[in-house]
């Protein structure tokens, strides 16, 4: 199949949703991506002029384009409302309502799915979001929509791809369909070790502070060993794990791309406290040569391999991972860890693998 559209959510910030459909139009250089609506900005200079919107663009444009949010339960009927012209067949980026597409395709879709909607589906996600009764009501209805709309639309698309193994079991569990996993692409090229005599002495924590993450974990451990953390970005969780932090841990806030490049191949090993989708930064962090501390669920089971790229930490109360953590930081020893190894290790989540393997999906309709 040569004529391929791409479906995605929005374009509003840039990440690995968007780097996945950045790879997916590479490997169709004819495409056209459809999105509700798009952040001019934040488009890229290869998908210019290949991105097409919605009526919904004109709202989010009205609004100055400070918030999606309100636009949201809009998305679904703007997409089921798409015309794909000549399209042999939809591949449709989903973390939420993107899905809703599949109503519109009259050829086969894939569905490459980045999770179904957690925040939705399960309630514990939602608690702390917003502390206002409006707030939480509207956000409760919001997550209504979207679990009927992922219902109703899983039944209609021809293949799933799950970016993990634990999406995969996510999709069984939700969705009640079974799915290939294809992990998303990674940038192994910007990330190359520097060998064990650049190491410094510290370990890194990296990304989004925000609450599923669970960066406190890392910052308790830290504590409790007595080793040094620094922690490289910002989030709604930030002034939680300053405040339990001690003088061992360093915040740098957020830092710049070939910041984060030169931190993950100077630290020790990066701390990964919280259950991923996948985990693209951990993977950033192999290419570099840079073992990974684990907790082992979610998408570190399909990445993290004990005593080769990384340790995988047992899953518990947060008392009992800690402990772990702070075990695994006091008794790390980098010598046991080779470099080369992790680095090769690291290059099975390339942007050309998951291009030959989307590639081979969609070939297989």
């Amino acid at each position: 199949m040569s004529r391929v559209a791409i479906v995605h959510e929005r374009w509003t910030e840039r990440g690995g949703a968007e780097n996945v459909v950045q790879q997916l139009a590479m490997e169709w250089p004819e495409a056209t991506v459809y999105v509700p609506f798009a952040d001019p900005t934040a488009i890229p200079p290869a998908l210019e002029g290949r991105m097409r919107v919605t009526a919904l663009d004109r709202l989010h444009r009205a609004t100055g384009r400070q918030s999606h949010a309100p636009l949201l339960p809009l998305v679904p009927r703007n997409l089921r409302a798409l015309d794909f012209g000549d399209a042999d067949a939809v591949i449709i980026s989903h973390h939420a309502l993107a899905l809703a597409a599949a109503s519109a395709a009259m050829v086969p879709t894939i569905a490459y799915v980045h999770s179904p909607a957690r925040w939705a589906w399960d309630p514990a996600m939602r608690r702390g979001e917003t502390s206002s009764r409006v707030g939480r009501a509207a956000l409760s209805a919001l997550a209504r929509q979207t679990v009927r709309t992922e219902s109703l639309a899983a039944g209609k698309v021809t293949a799933i791809v799950a970016n993990s193994r634990e999406v995969a079991r996510r999709i069984e569990k939700w969705w009640g369909r079974s799915s290939v996993v294809v992990h998303p692409p990674v940038n192994t090229d910007r990330f190359v070790p520097i060998g064990p005599a650049a190491k410094e002495d510290f370990f890194l924590l990296a990304g989004r502070l925000v609450p599923y993450k669970r960066a406190d974990l890392a910052v308790r451990a830290a504590r409790r060993a007595g080793v040094r953390l620094v922690v490289a970005g910002d989030g709604r969780s930030a002034a939680q794990c300053k405040a339990i932090a001690g003088p061992e841990t360093t915040f740098l806030g957020r830092v710049s791309d070939a910041e984060l490049v030169g931190l993950q191949q100077k630290a020790r090993a990066l701390i990964m406290p919280g259950v991923e989708d996948f985990g693209i930064v951990p993977v950033e962090a192999m290419a570099c040569g840079t073992p990974v501390i684990a907790l082992g669920a979610g998408g570190s089971l399909d990445t993290v391999i004990p005593d080769v790229s990384g340790i995988l930490i047992e899953p518990g109360e947060d008392e009992a991972v800690v402990d772990r953590f702070a075990a695994a930081m006091r008794g790390f020893r980098p010598a046991e860890f080779n470099d080369t190894e992790i680095r090769r290790h690291a290059e099975a989540f390339s942007e050309k693998q998951f291009r030959i393997k989307m590639r081979e999906v969609v070939s297989n309709l």
